[in-house]
């Protein structure tokens, strides 16, 4: 099964474009806030090496963020990470 994981925060609207379009594509996902917990902030900047939310990864993949993903979408690749 295919793991999501997507590192957001409170107030990002790319975060909530995101989880919109794994929503629709009935895919699930865990969501780490790093609103309120450093270490969370630290562990993102580490595993992606960027500082903005959202942080996606699929399969422990970094993928980037909200573009990225939606670029992966319109490119029909989302769909093949998905499903792997």
């Amino acid at each position: 099964m295919t793991q999501v994981v997507i590192y957001t925060s409170n107030t990002c609207p790319y975060c909530v474009t995101a989880k919109q379009l794994l929503t629709r594509k009935n895919q699930p996902f865990t969501e780490i806030n790093i609103e309120q917990n450093s270490a969370l902030a630290d562990e993102m900047i580490q595993k992606s090496n960027r500082r903005t939310v959202p942080q996606i990864f699929i399969n422990d993949q970094h993928i980037g963020g909200c573009d990225d993903l939606l670029a992966l979408d319109r490119s029909g690749q989302l769909d093949k990470l998905l499903n792997q």
